[in-house]
């Protein structure tokens, strides 16, 4: 029977870590935080939170879909706003989230969740399970924040700058997170190192199309603002829209028009933005009538510098398109959701 990865020695980690880079080309510190990612998931997952737990974003899209070659290292959740605050949605109206059914609602339903029932969720019930499973593992520790767990772990490779010795889990509560299915997710190790053992796990997992319009919406929202601010982290959803478009799951995204106006209305209702001139932002008037992707000013100039360093992280596996080559893309892709084609 294989050993597992976490009973070798550091120096036998180190090697099998060596070797499936070696084999795949991707960056020894990538691959071990890879194999926390997935115990994380495989760690929730198969607790009794797993069944109103939904895996979302980027990592999703790698792990699970596997439509991009990306190394995303966050672990994006929603908890079902269902289960979390059954005496709020008593009142929501219908549809596949629970939205308010008014703007007083909205902000009280936000700042209940934020404020209250999601950290004490996370201290009571996710973080305790985190904690369980590490239990007896060394130099590890953990953190939870109002929205976020972290899993601190003493890196056996040298980790980067950008990519620390560090799993993010954060979670959101505010929508149901469907439409969703269970795939498996295996280790980027699993079919590099023989007589060895990797996490695996079984996570719901959101399905494309809200994942695309979730990630086109955000984009959206930074062209709009024309901010340098959150340019940090952010291209990765510009690049994101366009491997799910290159990989034939547009015209999927398209024909959803249900799941990209309940995204939308999800957002109007919790993630109220402001374009550049202070004017809020509709987000079911974008999904209708057409999205902006290709940020200008600063934002781009911004987005730029963030995607020529995720590059130069290693966190894009193969042969990297130019930044421009990218906006080039997102312009046709605003074009063809313009027109609906």
């Amino acid at each position: 029977m294989p050993d597992s990865y976490f009973q070798l020695s550091k120096k036998n980690q180190a090697s099998a870590l060596d070797a499936a880079s070696a084999a795949s080309g991707r960056a020894p510190h990538l691959l071990e935080k890879d194999i926390w990612v997935v115990w994380a998931l495989s760690t929730l997952f198969q607790s009794e939170l797993g069944a109103h737990l939904v895996f979302k974003g980027g990592t999703a899209l790698s792990k699970a879909h596997k439509v991009i070659l990306r190394f995303s290292e966050d672990v994006d959740l929603t908890y079902d706003i269902r289960t979390l605050a059954p005496e709020l949605v008593r009142s929501a109206s219908d549809g596949i989230d629970a939205i308010p059914p008014s703007r007083s609602q909205e902000k009280k339903w936000s700042d209940e969740i934020r404020r209250g029932l999601l950290p004490a969720w996370l201290r009571e019930h996710a973080h305790p399970v985190i904690q369980a499973e590490l239990n007896g593992m060394k130099n590890v520790s953990t953190r939870v924040t109002e929205d976020c767990i972290f899993i601190d772990y003493e890196p056996v490779a040298p980790a980067s700058g950008y990519a620390l010795p560090s799993v993010k889990l954060e979670f959101g509560a505010r929508s149901s997170g469907e439409p969703s299915t269970i795939i498996p997710v295996f280790c980027d190790m699993e079919e590099l190192v023989s007589g060895v053992s990797f996490p695996t796990a079984e996570p719901r997992v959101m399905k494309l199309t809200r994942i695309f319009w979730e990630k086109a919406t955000a984009a959206h929202v930074y062209c709009l603002q024309g901010k340098d601010g959150l340019s940090n982290r952010f291209s990765r959803h510009f690049h994101d829209l366009v491997r799910l478009e290159e990989s034939g799951h547009l015209l999927e995204a398209l024909a959803a028009q249900d799941v990209a106006e309940a995204v939308a209305i999800h957002k109007n209702a919790f993630f109220a933005e402001k374009d550049a001139s202070g004017n809020r932002i509709d987000y079911v008037e974008a999904v209708r009538n057409g999205l902006t992707l290709l940020p200008s000013g600063n934002g781009y100039d911004a987005l730029r510098e963030d995607y020529e360093r995720m590059v130069a992280e290693g966190l894009l596996f193969g042969t990297a398109e130019t930044f421009e080559d990218l906006m080039t893309r997102c312009y046709g892709l605003q074009a063809r959701l313009k027109r609906g084609a």
